[in-house]
C-alpha cells in the first residue's frame, strides 16, 4: 500500500501522461527508490506517430490475418512514456520479448506538494478498506447462520447498529422483537443471516425474529440438540409473544421434550429469558399429519 501510495504521489508531481511509475520502499531505512516501467511492443502492433492512415490500415490488416472477425483489433497509438519498441528493448536486454517490462531508474524526489500527499493518503486508505473488506467477508461469511454477540452502538431511524468487533451489524426494525427496548452499550445476541458486499462496504444483517435463532439457542442450552440426538424439525414464531417448536429424538430411550425443558424447566427458561419472555411450546414431531396438527393445537 505504501509503495503504491509513493508511486502515485511521484507520478502526480513529476510523472508524465501514460507513464508507469513504481516505488520500492525499504521499511527498515524508510527510503524509497522509484523506477519507470516500459512495455515492450512490436512496431507492427502499434500505430507510430509518423504513420499515415494507409500505413496504419496495412498494419491492422497484417495483425488481423487469421484472427476471427469479432476479435479484430484496432491499433493503439505508440506512447514513448508507456511503450518501448522491441528493437530498442533488445539493445538493453538481449532476450526481450513483446509484453516484457523494461525498467529505468528515476531521479529521487522528496519535495512533494499538498495534492500529491493527498493522493498518497487516498491510495493507502483505499488499500486498507479493501484489506478490511476481505478480512470481514472471510470472518463473518463463515459465521453466517450462527448466533453472534455484540454491543448496541447507536439507534437510527428504527435500525439498531451493533458493534461486533471488526465490523458493525444492522438489526433492522423488521428483525427486532417488538416490545424490546435497547440502550446504547447494551450487549445483545442475534442471528447472523446474511453477509453482503455492497458499494458502501460490507452489509452484515442480524435478526432477533428469525426462527433459526430459536433453534441455535436450544443447541447452546441442550447438549442433545447440539449432538444431533434430538432434532428440531419445525419452528413457528410470533416473536416476543409465542413460539411452537416440534422436536423428535433419534434415540428411543431419550425424551426430546424432556431434554429441551430440562430439570425444573431450567433449559427452556433460559431460552425464553433470552427472547424477552417469549412463551415456548414444545411438541412431539409426528409423520402422521393429523396427529401432529392435534398435538400442535393442544
Amino acid at each position: 500500500a505504501i509503495e503504491q501510495a509513493l508511486a502515485a504521489a511521484y507520478k502526480k508531481d513529476y510523472g508524465k501522461k501514460g507513464q508507469i511509475v513504481r516505488a520500492h520502499f525499504d521499511p527498515d531505512s524508510g527510503k524509497a527508490e522509484y523506477v519507470q516501467v516500459k512495455i515492450v511492443v512490436e512496431e507492427t502492433a502499434v500505430r507510430m506517430p509518423e504513420d499515415s492512415d494507409e500505413d496504419a490500415a496495412d498494419k491492422e490488416t497484417a495483425l488481423n490475418k487469421g484472427v476471427a472477425e469479432e476479435e479484430h483489433t484496432t491499433l493503439r497509438r505508440f506512447s514513448p512514456e508507456h511503450d518501448i519498441l522491441l528493437a530498442d528493448a533488445r539493445r538493453i536486454k538481449r532476450d526481450a520479448e513483446p509484453n516484457d517490462e523494461i525498467i529505468f531508474p528515476l531521479e529521487m524526489r522528496e519535495d512533494y506538494g499538498r495534492i500529491a500527499a493527498q493522493t498518497a493518503k487516498q491510495v493507502i486508505l483505499q488499500r486498507i478498506r479493501e484489506a478490511e473488506k476481505v478480512s470481514i467477508i472471510s470472518e463473518y461469511g463463515s459465521k453466517q447462520g450462527e448466533i453472534v454477540q455484540g454491543t448496541v452502538q447507536r439507534i437510527e431511524r428504527g435500525n439498531i447498529y451493533i458493534d461486533l468487533g471488526k465490523t458493525v451489524g444492522i438489526l433492522s426494525y423488521d428483525d427486532q422483537i417488538h416490545g424490546e427496548r435497547y440502550k446504547q452499550g447494551e450487549r445483545i445476541h442475534a442471528y447472523l443471516y446474511k453477509v453482503d458486499e455492497t458499494p458502501r462496504g460490507i452489509d452484515v444483517r442480524l435478526s432477533r425474529t428469525h426462527p433459526k435463532l430459536l433453534e441455535k439457542l436450544f443447541a447452546q442450552e441442550v447438549p442433545e440438540v447440539a449432538s444431533g440426538t434430538v432434532i428440531v424439525k419445525a419452528i413457528a414464531r410470533e416473536p416476543g409473544s409465542r413460539a411452537k417448536v416440534a422436536v423428535m429424538s433419534t434415540v428411543e430411550h431419550i425424551d426430546p421434550i424432556g431434554s429441551c425443558v430440562g430439570q425444573r424447566g431450567v433449559r427452556v427458561s433460559t431460552v425464553m429469558s433470552e427472547l424477552g419472555g417469549e412463551k415456548i411450546d414444545l411438541i412431539l414431531w409426528s409423520e402422521d399429519v393429523t396427529k401432529f396438527i392435534a398435538d400442535a393445537l393442544a
